[in-house]
């Protein structure tokens, strides 16, 4: 019998494996940024920051990519810094006068919002919050005042769309 082996990756997922490293091991984590399609809302989100703190990698959907790329830094930082990240749980100091919250992503979701990341965990096993930002006005997308479409624009990468952590306006936003 011979023995099986797995092909190598392919020099561009090599080369972006790398980066990807090299961008943990400079920063804390890499951010890879997905730009809007006929598909959906552009994302951004975190790669590198479970295997150098231990720190759920992150997902925002729905926000350019400056805001995005700052929103997950400082969501890297902080977490790293001992700052716990509890669905439902509000956080009023990121963004001034903006609160944000996260919710668990679900696994099934994984390899369309997280496939970059995969090059790092081969299995996917990892953790994954998303990072949930209201409107300027203070709605959330799953609360029926909500602007039309904002739920189709951020997404909610839970199995039921929905928060699933909390219950909406009595234990979380």
């Amino acid at each position: 019998m011979r023995d099986v082996t797995i092909p190598p990756y392919p020099e561009k997922e090599i080369r972006l494996r790398q980066w990807l490293l090299e961008q943990a091991d400079l920063h804390g984590h890499a951010t890879i940024c997905v730009p809007e399609d006929a598909e959906g809302a552009p994302y951004a989100f975190t790669v590198g920051a479970w295997r150098r703190f231990g720190v759920a990698e992150a997902v925002v959907v729905g926000l350019p990519q400056e805001a995005a790329t700052v929103l997950l830094a400082a969501y890297v930082d902080r977490a790293r810094g001992g700052q716990r990240f509890v669905p439902g749980e509000l956080h009023h100091d990121i963004f001034v006068g903006i609160p944000i919250t996260v919710e668990k992503v679900f696994k099934g979701f994984y390899p369309e919002f997280f496939g970059s990341a995969f090059l790092l965990y081969g299995k996917g096993d990892f953790p994954a919050v998303q990072i949930i930002v209201p409107t300027a006005q203070g709605q959330w997308p799953w609360q029926p005042d909500a602007p039309a479409g904002f739920a189709d624009w951020q997404l909610l990468l839970t199995e039921s769309g929905q928060p699933t952590s909390w219950v909406s306006g009595v234990t979380g936003p």
